[in-house]
This record gives C-alpha cells, sequence and structure tokens, in this order.
C-alpha cells in the first residue's frame, strides 16, 4: 500500500532544521506517526511536518526550498 505526507499549509518546505544539518529523513527511511519529516516556512515562522502514516520513504516528491500548496504531496510512503 502506499502512502503520501501532504503540506498542511502552504509556504516553503525544507528537508532540514538547518542550512548545514542533515535532512530529517531520506529516501529508504522508516516513518512513525507523528514523526517530523521536514518543516514549512511562512513569514518566517516554521511548521513542522509530521507524517500521519507509518511507512517507508519512497520518494520526496518537492524539492527542498521550493513553494508547495496546502494539500500538496510532499512525499511517498510504502508499507
Amino acid at each position: 500500500m502506499t502512502a503520501t505526507i501532504k503540506a498542511p499549509i502552504p509556504g516553503t518546505f525544507y528537508r532540514q532544521p538547518a542550512p548545514g544539518d542533515p535532512p530529517f529523513k531520506d529516501v529508504g527511511d522508516t516513518v512513525a506517526v507523528g514523526e517530523v519529516i521536514g518543516l514549512i516556512e511562512v513569514m518566517k515562522s516554521f511548521f513542522d511536518v509530521k507524517s500521519k502514516v507509518s511507512g517507508k520513504i519512497t520518494a520526496f516528491l518537492v524539492e527542498n526550498e521550493a513553494p508547495v500548496t496546502a494539500g500538496e504531496d510532499l512525499v511517498t510512503l510504502a508499507d
């Protein structure tokens, strides 16, 4: 079964907590419910993007620092 993690709000998507830091997650990593997989910045405020499902990351569908819209697919997961 495949699932996706969607952007909860519009803004800029970041895969790591700060420039130069390692990403929260990479392709092939497992994710548990509630785990942070990235951040979305809106007007200098940062919001965690948390997974609502568990699984293994198969792809990031947006690039780091890319603009995203609310409801846009960010990550695909497999069981």
